[in-house]
């Protein structure tokens, strides 16, 4: 599998792709969650909201971890020896601290401050896991 990632000239963008479908499913329902917990669409019941945009998130987190580790598989040392990559793995593990904590405490049923910073320094941590993506290539 990992030969044809190499060999073939449309694999690796294929797995670009896929990886980046995923980013988008996490980081726009994570972003649609935010608007509804920092007030924005006071109409929509959080608790279902919740159901359903964490439920594609952790769809797109799936997809994007799944292909990350098949295009990781390809270039193992550069990839470690890389800054931008390493910050963006020590990110990963800080967004995941992070939502288990909001979920651990319960964050969606109190909607308190805390709740709110909790959900601000998740996107910007997970701007920072992409922008860190990004300068993979060029470091």
């Amino acid at each position: 599998m990992f030969t044809a990632l190499k060999t073939h000239a449309w694999a690796y963008p294929a797995l670009e792709v896929a990886h980046i479908v995923g980013i988008a499913l996490l980081l726009g329902n994570l972003v649609l969650l935010e608007l509804r917990v920092f007030g924005r669409g006071a109409a929509l019941p959080v608790k279902d909201l919740a159901r359903l945009s964490l439920s594609l998130a952790l769809c797109g987190f799936v997809l994007a971890a799944a292909s990350g580790l098949l295009m990781f598989a390809t270039q193992p040392a550069e990839l470690l020896s890389n800054r931008a990559f390493t910050v963006k793995m020590l990110l990963l593990m800080l967004a995941g601290c992070n939502a288990a904590w909001f979920h651990g405490r319960g964050s969606l049923v109190r909607l308190d401050g805390l709740a709110r910073a909790q959900m601000l320094a998740s996107m910007l941590v997970w701007l920072a896991v992409v922008a860190c993506g990004r300068w993979i290539a060029y470091l």
